[in-house]
């Protein structure tokens, strides 16, 4: 087995991106490829088919590589919660709250499972892409870090670095990076990838020469932004994969522990609707449908609702017909009560919902972690759960859709009037989902997309493995992998 590293000059330079068109390229050429992140941060989690929690990133990478996605591809996940820390996901299974200082206590035991998930891949691919995190020479952090180097070191691997020339500074970006690795670290570095290039690209065309006076390292060329292929955001960073501008308003509300963002993604593909990450209350006068997503600490962001003004805002806009859906944390917000006096999910509290659906919600030590196969009329698409609250009804409310999954068949969610609770991840996958909230909300120019958002990720992957073959010269990298 071979072994490649994407690892970044910063946060948010692209590796994720890099690592799943690597995936998809290597595919293309015949090779078994597998994708792989030692430690990922962040909230947007996938559900493996057994019930792990992996990252989004490498669920993606899975798909471009044609794999169905498992825990072994992201052994640690931390989900950041606050004031707790974040929590620990080992293996695909929930932990406790860990602040950095203790997660930092643990990290030789931490790296015994990432090693034995490294060993897991040797007999079952050709190339191990690996996706690392942050930089690989913040010093303060270098003897602690299982993410970056230390994981291409154990399987003798090669690496490419990808610096954002977005940011500005890209030049330093690579020189400083290159000059803090450790000699043997050099020596494993393939060559430079510069990312997100916006404009004319012949702008920098002396580029290689530049760095070639300065360091010993292959160029491999520049990536342009390429806004249309953004199969998932890592993070709520990234906004570009997040929004759109085009046709009347649909509000999602930028939590502060804003988990799933990625919820919006199918609706990107539609016309006649523009999707807006909102921050201030003002912002939902001119909303035609309004969205609470996910949230990895219900009570802190309830309260947050509170003291920013956006429960009077959102009610004023319920009571307008203003369609608004939950989902998640959402969901529970938008129940009668949310009650975790232990804090076990996040921030401890016991607190009033919203009141727009009779439901309370009480949190649980157990994480609830399933996929499902939802139903919607004549449509049927897999989506999942994550969640650690139970919220039960307070009265009879109709379900918002019917789900399936190894225990058999029940009712999911609660609709009301113009308000629908769910706590499905990809509930707006389904066309005729979107299609019926957008005539809720009497949206005149709506039209749903055509086929499927799994189809239209699996074009998006193809692109992503042309854009490679258009943009940078792969050589070396395909010299590494064939020999």
């Amino acid at each position: 087995m071979k072994a490649l590293a994407v690892l970044g000059t910063s946060s948010n330079s692209g590796k994720s991106w890099l690592a799943t068109a690597l995936c998809a390229w290597l595919r293309r050429q015949g090779v078994r490829v597998a994708p792989f992140k030692a430690q990922n941060m962040s909230n947007n989690s996938f559900v493996t088919l057994d019930g792990g929690e992996i990252g989004r990133a490498q669920a993606a990478q899975a798909e471009a590589s044609g794999l169905i996605p498992n825990v072994y591809m992201n052994p640690i996940l931390l989900k950041p919660s606050g004031s707790l820390g974040s929590q620990l996901i080992l293996l695909g299974q929930a932990q406790q709250h860990l602040s950095a200082t203790e997660y930092y206590t643990q990290i030789e035991e931490l790296w015994v499972v990432v090693r034995d998930a490294l060993e897991y891949w040797r007999d079952r691919c050709d190339v191990l892409v690996l996706e690392g995190a942050g930089s690989p020479v913040e010093l303060n952090l270098m003897c602690r870090d299982i993410a970056n180097l230390r994981p291409i070191n154990h399987l003798n691997g090669r690496s490419v670095l990808v610096a954002d020339i977005e940011r500005g500074g890209v030049f330093a970006q690579i020189v400083g990076t290159w000059t803090l690795l450790d000699p043997t670290d050099r020596d494993r570095c393939l060559g430079v990838i510069v990312n997100k290039f916006r404009g004319d690209l012949s702008l920098f065309a002396d580029a290689p020469e530049q760095l070639a006076r300065r360091i010993p390292i292959n160029y491999f060329g520049v990536l342009p932004y390429l806004d249309d292929l953004q199969p998932e955001s890592e993070d709520s960073l990234c906004r570009e994969a997040e929004e759109n501008v085009r046709g009347e308003k649909m509000a999602w509300i930028r939590l502060p522990h804003l988990a799933n963002s990625q919820d919006c993604q199918p609706w990107l593909l539609d016309h006649g609707i523009r999707v807006q990450w909102v921050e201030h209350p003002d912002q939902l006068a001119d909303a035609r449908i309004i969205v609470l997503p996910g949230s990895k600490n219900t009570i802190a962001d309830l309260e947050w609702l509170r003291r920013s003004g956006f429960d009077e805002a959102i009610q004023h806009a319920s009571k307008r017909g203003v369609p608004l859906v939950g989902i998640c944390g959402g969901y529970q917000m938008l129940g009668e009560s949310v009650n975790d006096p232990e804090g076990i999910a996040g921030d401890r509290g016991v607190l009033t919902g919203l009141n727009l659906l009779p439901i309370r919600t009480t949190f649980l030590p157990t994480k609830s972690v399933s996929q499902v196969t939802v139903r919607w009329g004549a449509d049927r698409w897999n989506a999942y759960e994550i969640h650690m609250g139970i919220s039960v009804p307070t009265q009879n409310c109709a379900a918002l859709a019917v789900v399936e999954n190894d225990k058999g068949t029940k009712a999911e969610g609660c609709r009301r009037n113009r308000v629908w609770g769910t706590y499905l991840h990809g509930v707006f996958e389904s066309p005729a989902v979107r299609s019926e909230l957008a005539a809720t909300a009497g949206l005149s120019y709506y039209r749903a997309a055509q086929g499927s958002w799994r189809s239209h990720l699996e074009r998006i992957y193809h692109r992503m493995a042309d854009a490679l073959e258009q943009y940078l010269e792969l050589g070396e990298i395909w010299k590494y992998v064939a020999v």
